[in-house]
């Protein structure tokens, strides 16, 4: 592997999916470090379900157009105590990885407990501990909005090795929590 190899750098989009509101946020990975892109949030609001989904799979689309990834990382929905939240949840998922897929990127997947752990060193991190790691890891002037800054966190976790796990997986089964 040459020198230019080793240091070419990856851009990563994590998504952080609500069907009101889903985060994005986009890095970049050179070796060992990390530089903010951009992040935001792709809001649908209220109405229709379809039309919500389908704003959240054009403005997504338009994320991608406009940064240039070249891998997504998303955050995996978590079962509800509300079925119908959770399934609206799956939806508004389901789009957003929709737009990875059209655009021909990769997608890896990631439970919001492996994330905090990335990120914050403990799984069960609040919001507000998660939106001061990323604020410090990417060294930005202010703390990113919550949406924004659950996507970056994503991002950072396939950054931190995620890939290897995703890697691993594919090639092997999980059993038990160990690959076999």
């Amino acid at each position: 592997m040459t020198g230019q190899e080793r240091t070419r750098a990856l851009r990563i989009l994590g998504i952080d999916p609500g069907l009101r509101t889903t985060g994005f946020g986009v890095i970049e990975q050179s070796g060992s470090k990390l530089r903010y892109i951009t992040s935001g949030c792709v809001r649908s609001g209220a109405g229709e379900l379809a039309a919500r989904l389908k704003t959240i799979l054009e403005g997504l689309g338009e994320v991608i157009a406009a940064n240039r990834p070249q891998e997504v990382a998303i955050e995996k929905v978590f079962v509800n105590v509300n079925p119908q939240s959770t399934l609206a949840l799956g939806q508004a998922r389901g789009s957003a990885i929709c737009a990875a897929v059209i655009a021909g990127l990769p997608v890896a997947e990631y439970t919001a407990l492996q994330v905090k752990q990335a990120v914050v060193g403990k799984g069960h991190a609040k919001k507000e501990q998660v939106q001061h790691m990323v604020k410090r890891l990417l060294a930005l002037p202010g703390d990113p909005s919550p949406d924004a800054a659950d996507a970056l966190a994503c991002a950072i976790c396939h950054a931190h090795g995620g890939r290897l796990g995703n890697v691993l997986t594919k090639n092997f089964r999980v059993k038990k929590g160990r690959l076999v």
